[in-house]
Parts: structure tokens; C-alpha cells; sequence
């Protein structure tokens, strides 16, 4: 989802100034307000015309009690008159006060005041004078009765003239209000076509365009409501849609490429993967994985190296691209002093840009002259660990100054793992197969001990008693037997101390990765049976032997050293072990030599023997002797050891 410019989030928080919502409300507001204050005139006008209306009945009735009084009084009919003159003065309190229940109310104009005040007056003297118990003349009565009922009617005619005045403002008003409903009608249609209508339309035309693949289309911005924030969004997102179609096709290249990078690093970690699991040796896994990652990375060279956890230093393994002076200075690497090479303490991932550091040193004291002498600009450093431990780093060398990305990082670390991964594989496998000849000459070792050993004693004890025997034979024992029982019990003795030491070299263990420990402790126990003097001489550092070849190398001096003893009346045996360029091993004495021109019988079983343990690991076996100058076995392993060592030589 495309993300949006970075102030649409201010325009929709912030309200508009004019709210559609408000506009409208106003003008409901206007129109209910017009519409109320016409309902009010009406109403109070209506009310104005009942009570007008009921004053003039109740003024009527005033008139119609006049005569009755008139008729009453010339009929002398005093209880009537007091009855009659009661309800008069009630008809004209009620007209002068009014009774807002029925309603009942004189227009309160001047003219209906001064007329309803003057038939007030008139009937304060009329009451004094009919109220008196003196009748009056019958023509008086008429007379004065008729004055009365004329200003009644006077009363009535100024009523009626106001009522009427309120009639024709009552429709007025109701004309009015019509008129307002019908400007309210109106206006409310034009507002909403103004309002609604007109940014809908506008709206409408502008999606309209984009559907149909117009996305320059805008919409025009007339006001600052709510249709006016939905004109502005739409005319950012038109212009985002726009920006997204012209740059769809770089989008789509880039998106391609970005795939096609993951799939190139998918296919290196799954031929990294593949290339772990067939590499048989250590060499072929080193070279196969320095080729890998110099073609993965786009590396000029590349260098993969195994970490000896006891010297604390680094043997190249494998290496392509790399200069041949480079790569024999650089075969072995104390820790810590050069970009490659580092610090088991922190290892990491890490770039050096050669062509930043004064010549020769780098900020943290490092020697970086031998890769600027070769022209690299950039060294990147992998630790290739499993779990915390670092067993070998991976370098590459680059002659162009090179950034290391986040996902070359990683796809470089992930590299280094199945490595790290692999390595330990085929070190455990050489601990496998060493364990398991280890248990099968350890079974040899308990046979021959039980039999043939317990066989050996039984025959010297044998052998003891008999030379007693012949001793305390009459006559003892002839030349001829005691030689023969000399012989005898020489050959028991050279026969135990055969058994003693293939007990011995049968339960000969390799110590961890280091092959030292253990050819010292050949040598001890060499001296202490033979009582011969050794020398161990070990030059150079070289990659540690996987432990199945460590056996049989052990066994191969062994049987040398045991042949020493048998055959070479030798007073002193050095043994030479050369790690590098490759393993050479030694075995010289200063005894009485051989022919080394005569070709190896049948009974030579222990030359046999050498060779073919040597031939097992792919080893050379080579023996030169002269008559009177001592015996020299050199033991030449290859440079890269098959992964099937010692296996042709198992049992034996």
C-alpha cells in the first residue's frame, strides 16, 4: 500500500473552518426560528380574536339585560331588578378584567378602552338611579335604556374594528408563513444544490475520469467543509495514483530484481547446503566453500581457515584467487594480529576498508601491508562459529573499495554456519570411525591377554620348572639341553614382550586434535621397555590430522619403533614430525641398518603392515637403510586425506 504524503495527516486532523454540518444546521435554525415566530403571531392573534369575540358576546348579553332591566323596572319587579343589576355589574367586571380561561378580553386599543370606560360610567349612574327602589317615569326608563344599549353597541362597534384589524393581520401572518415555507422550500434546495449537490456532482465527474483512466483529473476546491477536505483528498489521491502508474514500471523492475536477488540467495544457500553435505574431507568441504562464497559475494579472492583452539592461531584450509606470496605468508595466522585472523573474543562479521588506512597499519595497530601490496581496497572477515565456538574463518579480498549489505551479511553468516555445520560433521565422523576401531582393537587387546598372553606366562612358568628339573636330574643336564632350554625360554620372553606391546599400541587413543600428547607418551613408554634413548622433534604449524588418521599414523611409528627394538640394536631413535606444507613423519635410529634393496618377503609382516595403514589414509611409506648406518621410515601423508581413512586398516 502506497504510503501517504506527509500532511494528509495534519489536513484530516484539523477541522475545516466551516462545517458543512454547521452551515446546515444554520440554516434549519433560521428556518425553524421564522417558522416558530409565525406560529406565535398566529397563535396570539387567534387568541386575540376569541377573547375579542367573547367580549362581544358577553357585551351582547349586556344589551339583552338592559331591556330586561327596563321590562323589570316598569313592571316594578324589584327581586329581578337586584337579580338583573348583579349580573350587569358581573358582565362588566368580567369585560374589564378579562378571563384569560375562556379567553375573554377587551382589545386593549384606546378606542375599546375609552368606549368599555364610558358604558362603565353611564351604568354607574344608571345602577344609582335604577338601584334606588324608585322607579322612574316608563319613557325615562325607555329613554335611558336605549342611551345604554347605544353605547353598548359603540362598545361592540370599536371591538369589532379591532378584531377585524386582527383578522387581517392573522392573514397576513398566515400569508406570511406560507410565503417563508415557500422561500424555506427554496432556499433549502438551492443550499443543498450549492452545498451537496454541485462537490457531489463534481465528484462524480472527477471519478468518473479516473475509471476511465484519466488520473490528471482534479477537483475544483470551492469551500472549506467537509466536501471541500473530500475534494482535497481526492485531488492528492488522483495525484498519487498518477505518481504510482508513471513509476509502476520502475516499481515492477526493482521488485523483479529485489526477487531475483532472493532467489540468487536462496540458490547460494541451497548450493552452499548441497556442497556441505557431499564434501567428503575437510580440503574439499575448505576449497568448495572459498570458491562458493568468491562467486557468491563477487569477491577477487577468497581464503577459508580452521581455528586451533590450542596455539590460537588460524591454517588456511583453502583458497582461490589469492596471490601464491600471499597465501605462504598467510598460511598460518596468530589470532588478533591481521584484519583475517580474529580475535576468538567478539568475532563478527566485519569489513576493513584497506584503501582509508595509512599505509601499512590500520587504527587498531593491525599489519595490513601484505593485503595492500596485493592491490586489495576492502577485506571482509567471517567467523565461521558453531554455537560460541569459533572453529574457522572465512575472508575474501576485494580489489574495488566494497560496502557489505545487511542481506550479503547475512547470506554470508548463514554460509559460515553450514560450514561450521559441516566441519563438525566430518570431525565427528573421523571420531566415530577412530571409536570404533579404538573398540575393535580393544576387544583384539582383552583376547589376546586372556589367551594367548595367560598361554605365554603358563609357558615360562613351564619353562622355569623344567630347568630346575634338569638341574636336579642325575648327572645334570647336557650342553646340548641347556642351550635348548636357553633358546626356549629366550623365545617365551621375546614372544611376551611382543604381546605386551601390541596390548599396548592396541590401546593406543589419539588426545583431541593434537597428535603431540600422544607420540610423547609413545616415546615414554618406548624407553622405559627398551631402556633406548628418543627425540621428539616437532617443526612447524599445520592443520590438526582428523582423529581415524591420528591412529594410524600412531600405529605406523609404533610398528617402527617396534621393529627398532627387535631388529636394529640401536642405542638411540629420534622421531621428526613436519606439519606444513603437509604432515611428514620421521623414524630414524642409529643402529645396524639393512638392505634396503631387498624386496619385502613374506616374513617381513610388519614392513607389509606399515604400508598398508600408509596406504590406507593415501599415505607414502618410504624406508632407506644402508648395512651399519641405522634404518629411516618417512611417512608422507597428502595434502588432502580421504574421508574413508583408516578404513582398510580397521582390526588391525
Amino acid at each position: 500500500m502506497a504510503t501517504p504524503p506527509a500532511d494528509d495527516g495534519r489536513l484530516l486532523a484539523s477541522r475545516p473552518r466551516r462545517q458543512l454540518a454547521a452551515k446546515i444546521g444554520a440554516i434549519g435554525c433560521v428556518i425553524l426560528l421564522l417558522a416558530l415566530s409565525s406560529i406565535g403571531v398566529t397563535l396570539w392573534v387567534t387568541w386575540q380574536l376569541e377573547g375579542g369575540a367573547a367580549a362581544v358576546n358577553e357585551a351582547g348579553r349586556m344589551r339583552m339585560r338592559t331591556w330586561q332591566l327596563a321590562a323589570a323596572l316598569a313592571a316594578s319587579d324589584h327581586a329581578s331588578v337586584h337579580a338583573l343589576l348583579s349580573q350587569y355589574d358581573a358582565s362588566l367586571q368580567l369585560l374589564h378584567d378579562g378571563d384569560p380561561a375562556r379567553p375573554l378580553a377587551v382589545p386593549r386599543d384606546d378606542a375599546s378602552r375609552e368606549a368599555l370606560a364610558e358604558v362603565g360610567r353611564q351604568w354607574r349612574g344608571l345602577r344609582q338611579e335604577w338601584g334606588s327602589g324608585v322607579a322612574p317615569v316608563a319613557e325615562r326608563i325607555t329613554r335611558q335604556a336605549g342611551d345604554a344599549v347605544r353605547t353598548i353597541d359603540h362598545l361592540v362597534f370599536t371591538i369589532e374594528q379591532q378584531l377585524a384589524r386582527w383578522t387581517t393581520l392573522l392573514n397576513t401572518a398566515q400569508f406570511v408563513v406560507m410565503v417563508l415555507a415557500i422561500t424555506a422550500a427554496l432556499g433549502v434546495l438551492y443550499a443543498a444544490q450549492l452545498l451537496i449537490f454541485s462537490p457531489l456532482a463534481r465528484l462524480r465527474e472527477g471519478l468518473g475520469r479516473v475509471e476511465s483512466g484519466d488520473l490528471s483529473a482534479r477537483v475544483a476546491v470551492l469551500s472549506d467543509d467537509e466536501f471541500g477536505a473530500v475534494a482535497k483528498g481526492f485531488n492528492r489521491m488522483s495525484a498519487r495514483l498518477q505518481d504510482l502508474y508513471a513509476s509502476l514500471e520502475r516499481r515492477v523492475r526493482e521488485k523483479t530484481l529485489h526477487l531475483e536477488a532472493e532467489r540468487a540467495r536462496l540458490a547460494v544457500l541451497y548450493e552452499g547446503a548441497a556442497l556441505a553435505a557431499r564434501a567428503g574431507t575437510l580440503e574439499a568441504l575448505a576449497q568448495g566453500f572459498a570458491s562458493h562464497t568468491r562467486r557468491a559475494l563477487h569477491a577477487d579472492a577468497s581464503v577459508v581457515r580452521w581455528a586451533d583452539e590450542h596455539t590460537r592461531r588460524y591454517m588456511m584450509l583453502a583458497s582461490e584467487g589469492l596471490p601464491a606470496q600471499l597465501t605462504q605468508d598467510e598460511y598460518c595466522l596468530p589470532a588478533g594480529d591481521c584484519f583475517c585472523g580474529q580475535p576468538r573474543e567478539g568475532a563478527q562479521t566485519r569489513m576493513f576498508a584497506l584503501n582509508e588506512l595509512r599505509v601499512g597499519v590500520s587504527p587498531a595497530g593491525l599489519d595490513a601491508k601484505q593485503c595492500q601490496r596485493a592491490g586489495y581496497a576492502s577485506v571482509l572477515s567471517a567467523p565461521v562459529k558453531l554455537q560460541d565456538r569459533v572453529v574457522g574463518e572465512i575472508d575474501l579480498f576485494f580489489l574495488a573499495p566494497t560496502v557489505l549489505g545487511k542481506e550479503d551479511r547475512v547470506l554470508l553468516d548463514t554460509l559460515a554456519s553450514h560450514l561450521a555445520g559441516a566441519m563438525e560433521g566430518l570431525r565427528a565422523d573421523a571420531l566415530r570411525r577412530e571409536a570404533a576401531v579404538a573398540e575393535e582393537r580393544g576387544l583384539l587387546a582383552r583376547e589376546l591377554h586372556d589367551s594367548i598372553a595367560q598361554s605365554l606366562s603358563f609357558l615360562k612358568i613351564q619353562a622355569s620348572l623344567l630347568r630346575e628339573e634338569v638341574k636336579r636330574a642325575p648327572g645334570g643336564a647336557t650342553t646340548g639341553v641347556q642351550g635348548t632350554l636357553a633358546e626356549l625360554d629366550a623365545g617365551i620372553k621375546e614372544s611376551l614382550s611382543d604381546v605386551r606391546e601390541l596390548l599396548l599400541h592396541f590401546r593406543t587413543r589419539t588426545n583431541n586434535e593434537d597428535i603431540a600428547p600422544a607420540l610423547r607418551t609413545t616415546l615414554t613408554k618406548f624407553e622405559h621397555q627398551t631402556g633406548l634413548q628418543t627425540e621428539l622433534d616437532i617443526l612447524g604449524e599445520g592443520m590438526a590430522l582428523p582423529p581415524d588418521v591420528q591412529i594410524q599414523v600412531l600405529h605406523v611409528i609404533q610398528e617402527a619403533l617396534s621393529n627398532v627394538r627387535k631388529h636394529a640394536r640401536a642405542s638411540r631413535v629420534w622421531v621428526a614430525v613436519r606439519q606444513s606444507p603437509q604432515w611428514v613423519i620421521t623414524v630414524r635410529d642409529d643402529g645396524c641398518g639393512m638392505d634396503a634393496t631387498r624386496g619385502v618377503d613374506e616374513t617381513h609382516v610388519g614392513l607389509r603392515i606399515m604400508r598398508e595403514r600408509a596406504a590406507g589414509i593415501g599415505a607414502s611409506l618410504d624406508i632407506s637403510a644402508a648395512p651399519g648406518h641405522g634404518t629411516c621410515v618417512t611417512l608422507v601423508l597428502p595434502a588432502s586425506l580421504p574421508a574413508s581413512a583408516g578404513k582398510s586398516t580397521e582390526g588391525t
